[in-house]
């Protein structure tokens, strides 16, 4: 049986997210209490660089025999400045005096008779850990961090680049590629929605205008790899310094319009804030680019207790109805809804032997394609 990845996308959920330190520190919220998305819920400190230096050959002397103690200014564990004196000698009486500064700011780590040399670590770095989203804490993790909930319309995007940010939704008229003279002043600190493809001149505009985030429907992967100045990994991403954070709802191309459920979401919730993370894992421990939009309005929808961390298969399986996405060409990005399942195997062009399934397109066609090719989208 084949597995079929699902894309998620639930108008009203509620989203947790464990929100963990790289290493231990300090969590500093409770539970229950209400944070927003740039609320600092924990901090800790990561280790300085460290930085070498040479005294034994600096001064000529010989490690092992000479004891380089003698001439330190500074112990291990002292604090050190940036030129300050870390260790000096003298001969003929004093007449000729010889002195090491220090290369940097930090701290003796180490200093070591045997080799004769003098290790300085720089200081600690703090991490500032942010909430992400706005909601309450449910959990608290002592040391390593906790868990915000909130209810919330959430979109999984095929990929993305760039970290985590917000702003409030601006959605762009959909009909065509959204060039540079659609990027207006008043997109500034906003998450732009472009149904259709954007353009490299776009992209580049939005990030002088100040834009925080453009969600898209596709990409074009040589105008990506223009726009960053170098080809992007599609294996891991989201530490890219781009100037803001680009999702892709539909995958690579110039010809994918945005999902009709994905844009009638985006559409409804336009003026509101949204959270997007362009993070993007295809490895093991599948991670996608999000899109959150908070919700307080929950009305009489029903909400679906889900959790967005979850690596398990959220898809209740292959089945007829079923709701899917084609990611193999010569259907690639088409959305759709599982017809049959036909139980025998069958023939495609590569010559291999493959279970495949029915499926009625958006559009009308009926195609058959193998099962491994789409992915269920969760509604």
């Amino acid at each position: 049986m084949a597995y079929a990845p699902g894309l998620k996308r639930k108008e009203l959920v509620v989203v947790r997210k464990r929100r963990v330190l790289p290493l231990a520190g300090e969590v500093l919220v409770k539970e229950k209490v209400m944070v927003t998305p740039e609320t600092v819920v924990a901090r800790t400190y990561i280790p300085g660089n460290p930085t070498v230096v040479n005294v034994a050959e600096k001064f000529g002397l010989e490690p092992g025999v000479d004891e380089i103690t003698y001439y330190m200014a500074k112990k291990s564990g002292d604090p050190v400045k940036k030129g300050e004196v870390l260790a000096k000698s003298s001969t003929l009486f004093g007449l000729f005096k010889k002195e090491i500064p220090s290369p940097v700011d930090g701290f003796v780590e180490n200093i070591s008779n045997m080799t004769g040399i003098v290790v300085l670590r720089e200081p600690p770095v703090p991490v500032e850990l942010r909430a992400f989203i706005p909601g309450i804490v449910t959990q608290v993790m002592p040391k390593e961090g906790c868990v915000v909930e909130t209810p919330a319309a959430f979109i999984q995007g095929i990929f993305g680049i760039g970290g985590e940010t917000n702003g409030l939704l601006k959605v762009v008229e959909p009909g065509s590629t959204m060039n540079e003279s659609m990027v207006t002043a008043d997109m500034k600190g906003k998450i732009v929605v472009a149904p259709n493809s954007v353009s490299i001149g776009a992209l580049r505009k939005a990030v002088q205008v100040g834009v925080k985030g453009v969600v898209t429907s596709c990409i074009d992967e040589k105008e990506l790899t223009e726009f960053m100045g170098y080809e992007v990994g599609v294996a891991i991403t989201g530490t890219e310094e781009s100037g803001l954070t680009l999702i892709a709802t539909e995958g690579f191309g110039n010809d994918l319009p945005m999902s009709k459920n994905t844009l009638k979401i985006l559409k409804s919730f336009e003026g509101k804030l949204a959270c997007i993370n362009g993070a993007t894992q295809i490895r093991a421990g599948v991670l996608r680019p999000e899109v959150i939009v908070p919700r307080d309005d929950k009305g009489t929808a029903s909400i679906a207790s889900y959790d967005v961390e979850d690596t398990q298969a959220v898809s209740e399986g292959l089945k007829p109805g079923v709701l899917i996405r084609v990611i193999r060409e010569p259907y690639f990005g088409c959305i759709g809804h599982v017809l049959s399942l036909p139980p025998e195997l069958q023939v495609v062009e590569t010559g291999s032997m493959v279970r495949v399934l029915e499926a009625e397109l958006e559009d009308g066609r009926r195609v058959v394609v193998p099962r491994a090719n789409v992915e269920i989208i969760s509604e």
